[in-house]
């Protein structure tokens, strides 16, 4: 409390606000994307963009990561922070706090790293909103002390300034690597798989443009005669009209009435396009097994048993679980800092919400089966007391 009373700046003012960027086509950082190279933002983004797949699966991990409510040992405390939980303005048209946190899931699973801030009142005595911020305006670096993250903001010209309160500033990262300070995209490895893809689906595109849509060659040969061959220009372009004429009426069947030699054959008829079954099964395992999200619900139906559909919600589970610590740190500094501006002091517990339907199917089960045990092991306790 003592920190934000002496404090006299306006606080409201968000401090990682987007700047104006020029944008390039999305598609073309897949197809520029050399291993090893520096972490590129827009990537990642193209990468979601161009296979429909990936952002269903992505979409799907969050809409399962669940919701989330907090517990405490006094209730009036609880009703309160749950209140401001549901109840804070999140960005410019959003609300609550599972709003902003699913959005920092979504930056988080798709760069690898998210960044979120709490905005204070200009009193310094409540928080006003949560802000989700764009990667591309900030850089994270830590200078002589690896231990110590500074954070700058970019202005329109490029230039760096230093955060003034980083302590507002919420941070999380996905496996970074050892020294490293930005974490590591559910994507890492998938742009020359995406790559491949977008190839077949080009070529599928561009064969069908070229065969599915026939076009024709209409060849006249002259005869030897003299006289025949005096007008081969003069026919010629009265066939190629005629041609143009029938081929132009596409309401009704018309005929084509030629003199002489005159053959007709479909351009490319003669080369079938090649079954893309195979190899975009093979590039869609790929993706779907660094996503780590079961076919199924993507609507992909591959064979698969009951048992293998079990131990794939399994893990699907275990990655969800994962998330959920990754996020709880940045949950409990948004409480904490409500609790400290309210002047409470009040330990917390976050409460979230059933993974699967299947899990609460066997605890509902369980607890079914006991009840009847229970049940008969009274019913024999009361009928050998009237034995007795």
């Amino acid at each position: 409390m003592k920190f934000f009373k002496k404090k006299t700046q306006n606080f409201s003012a968000v401090q990682t606000a987007p700047a104006n960027y020029s944008k390039s086509h999305p598609f073309t950082e897949i197809s520029n994307y050399i291993p090893g190279s520096n972490y590129k933002f827009k990537l990642y983004k193209a990468i979601k963009e161009a296979i429909p797949i990936i952002d269903a699966a992505i979409s799907k991990i969050i809409r399962l990561t669940g919701e989330f409510s907090i517990k405490c040992e006094n209730k009036e405390i609880e009703t309160e922070i749950n209140h401001f939980i549901n109840n804070v303005q999140v960005n410019s048209c959003s609300c609550g706090v599972n709003a902003f946190i699913l959005s920092h899931l979504n930056q988080l699973l798709t760069y690898g790293t998210a960044v979120g801030e709490i905005v204070i009142n200009s009193e310094g005595t409540k928080i006003d909103a949560l802000y989700n911020a764009s990667l591309n305006n900030l850089e994270l670096l830590t200078g002589n002390n690896p231990l110590k993250l500074k954070i700058f903001r970019k202005n329109k010209k490029g230039e760096l300034s230093e955060i003034k309160y980083p302590e507002l500033i919420l941070i999380s990262t996905l496996n970074p690597e050892p020294g490293q300070i930005y974490g590591n995209s559910i994507l890492k490895g998938l742009p020359f798989i995406s790559d491949i893809l977008l190839k077949i689906y080009n070529s599928i595109g561009t064969n069908w443009e070229r065969v599915g849509n026939v076009k024709f060659a209409v060849t006249y040969k002259p005869s030897s005669e003299a006289g025949e061959r005096a007008y081969t220009k003069e026919r010629a372009s009265l066939i190629a009209s005629e041609w143009s004429k029938a081929m132009k009426n596409n309401l009704q069947p018309s005929d084509f009435i030629a003199i002489g030699d005159v053959s007709i054959k479909a351009i490319g008829a003669d080369n079938p396009i090649l079954d893309s079954q195979v190899p975009v099964r093979q590039m869609l395992e790929q993706i779907i097994s660094k996503l780590s999200i079961p076919p199924f619900l993507l609507g992909l139906s591959w064979s698969t048993t009951e048992t293998m559909s079990t131990q794939q919600s399994e893990i699907l589970s275990s990655e969800l679980d994962s998330y959920r610590r990754i996020l709880n740190p940045i949950i409990y500094k948004i409480c904490n800092m409500w609790l400290r501006l309210k002047g409470y002091d009040e330990k917390i517990e976050i409460n979230w919400e059933m993974v699967d339907l299947s899990n609460q199917l066997d605890i509902a089960n369980t607890k079914l089966i006991n009840a009847k045990t229970l049940e008969i092991e009274k019913k024999l306790e009361k009928s050998e007391e009237s034995n007795i």
